[in-house]
Parts: structure tokens; sequence; C-alpha cells
């Protein structure tokens, strides 16, 4: 179409021989973007400095000493706190973009020089004592703080990974830590209570614009964790009467959350809504199917998985032509 608007442009005399030359040259030899590849490889260079710093760290730590690790570790997250606070824009409740290129990179070095900083000196100097909690507290306050004062997406699911990780050591005793036993009730309904407070925060951040962009980080986690946890409430209660209730409960949200996805043109969250309600289904019907003896249930079940994976695949096509269609 452009190209057809330029013809027409310099057939009319409207554009000179030089400009028409030029804009042929740029439509037959368009510039490829390298933006995704170099944001990639500058992510995987923070990474592939930290981890390199650590493993020096580790094999010459009796020669360095722990004052000096530490001492280091510090000024580089100051060093980049400083230069980011020099650069950073004014605070805003909309999406903020970075001054340089450099300034996410420089951030998030900066981030990971921090939480490395606290995992130490509490490793080493045990400053916390066995108040776990608190260790994981205070870094999720800071990562919270930075993700929304830099408006930085990635440290945000930092934050909220730090979050669930605060919680699950709050609300699980010692004795389960340290016997790795996790299936317990508290901690079930922990992270469903915790999926839900995401996914509320998902919708107030949307309502109320404030970090508008940030509505699908939350909505991401909170999706997952609550219907993880829904599906775990369900394994863990199977033997008793109420075991259905998680499902009906997930049945229920996924609904909720699939005309909102649905309101929102957001496909991902269509899918993901469509996938936990398929196993929700799978795991009522396989539960009353196996509650009887025979040896077609085997085959019956087989065949169920068979004819209802083509359907789904079918479903997410219709669901996909719908989302185009409005």
């Amino acid at each position: 179409m452009d190209g057809q608007l330029f013809n027409k442009l310099h057939a009319e005399g409207l554009i000179s021989d030089a400009t028409f030359e030029k804009t042929e040259q740029k439509h037959l030899h368009p510039l490829f973007s390298l933006y995704w590849e170099i944001k990639t490889l500058l992510y995987i260079g923070i990474l592939s400095l930290t981890s390199g710093l650590g493993i020096l760290v580790y094999k010459n730590i009796d020669t360095i000493g722990h004052q000096a690790v530490l001492a280091f570790i510090a000024l580089v997250s100051i060093g980049c706190f400083l230069y980011c606070y020099k650069h950073k824009q004014p605070f805003s409740k909309s999406r903020v973009k970075s001054p340089t290129t450099f300034f996410d990179f420089i951030l998030l070095l900066g981030t990971t020089a921090f939480l490395i900083f606290i995992g130490y000196i509490q490793y080493q100097y045990n400053i916390f004592g066995t108040n776990y909690g608190m260790a994981t507290f205070i870094p999720m306050l800071v990562l919270f703080y930075i993700a929304y004062d830099f408006d930085h997406i990635g440290i945000l699911a930092m934050a909220i990974a730090n979050l669930g990780l605060w919680l699950g050591i709050s609300v699980t005793p010692k004795q389960l830590l340290l016997g790795h036993t996790f299936n317990s009730q508290t901690i079930i309904y922990t992270y469903i209570a915790f999926g839900i407070f995401l996914l509320a925060i998902a919708l107030l951040t949307g309502k109320y614009s404030l970090k508008g962009h940030f509505k699908f980080s939350y909505q991401h986690y909170g999706i997952h964790i609550c219907f993880i946890g829904l599906i775990a409430g369900y394994g863990l209660n199977y033997n008793s009467g109420y075991s259905v209730l998680f499902l009906f409960a997930l049945l229920g949200m996924a609904y909720i959350l699939y005309m909102d996805a649905f309101k929102d043109k957001g496909f991902y969250f269509l899918v993901l809504m469509v996938l936990y309600s398929y196993i929700a289904v799978s795991c009522l019907l396989m539960r009353g199917l196996f509650s009887s003896n025979g040896i077609m249930i085997a085959y019956i079940a087989f065949l169920y998985f068979i004819l209802s994976a083509l359907g789904l695949v079918f479903l997410l096509i219709n669901i996909n032509n719908r989302l185009k269609a409005t």
C-alpha cells in the first residue's frame, strides 16, 4: 500500500526522483530490529556476571575474606542505584520509558546485588537469627518499592515471588520445613488466598490505572497460584466429602476470569481458564469413573483423553476466532 502511494505521488510530481529512489531502496532492503536479541543478550550478560562473581568468591573466599566480599557487593549495588536515581524519570501512574538503553539492566544488576548482599549477610552472620520471615519480608518491601518507583516489570515479578516465599515461610511450621513435608492444609489455604489477593490487586490496578501495565504480572501469577492451590486442595482432601468444593470453586472463578479476559481480549488468560477448567472437569469425571470396577474403565479413560484433547483444540480455535471478530 505504501509503495503504491509513493508511486502515485512520484507520478504526480509531488516527490522528487531522489526521494522516490530512497523510498524504493528502503522497501527493497527493510531494516531488521535486533531489540529483543540485544535485550536477551544483556539479561544473559547480567546473569553470567553475577554467576561468575559467585563462583570466583566461592573458590577464593579464604583469601578474600567475607567483609571484603560484602563490601564489594554493597558498592556494586549502591553504584547501580546511584546511577539509576540520577537518570530516572519522574514517577508517574502510567508507564514510564527507560531514559537510556542500559538503564533497566543496571537497575536489575543493582537489585540482584542487593538480594545477594542480604542473603550473604544472613547466611554468614545470621543477623535475623531464626526469624526467616523477616529475612524475606525486608527484601520484599524493597523490591516492590523499586518496581513501582522505577517502573520495572522484571523486578515486580521478583517482588511477587518474594511475597510468596515470605508467606510460605511465615505460615509453615519449622518442623515441616525441616522434614520437607508440604502437604499441609494451612499452606494450601494460604496460597489460595495469596492467589486471590494477587487477582484482586490486578483488578484494582486496572480499575484505578496505577501502573496499569502491571496488571498482567499480577493476574498471571494470581491465576497459576490460586488454581494450582485449588487443585492441590482437591487432591489433599480427596477422601473427604467436601473435596469437590475445591473444583467447583475453581470452575466458578474460571468463569468470572474468562469473562474478564474476553472483555480485555487477553487470549493468553482465556487459554489458561480453558485449560484449568478442563483439568477440573477431568478430575471430576475420572473420580467418578474409577470409583467403579471394570476392565473397560482404562479404555474409556484413554478414549476420553483423546476425544477431549481434540475438542479442546477446536474450542481454543473457536475462542480465538470469536476474539478476533469482536
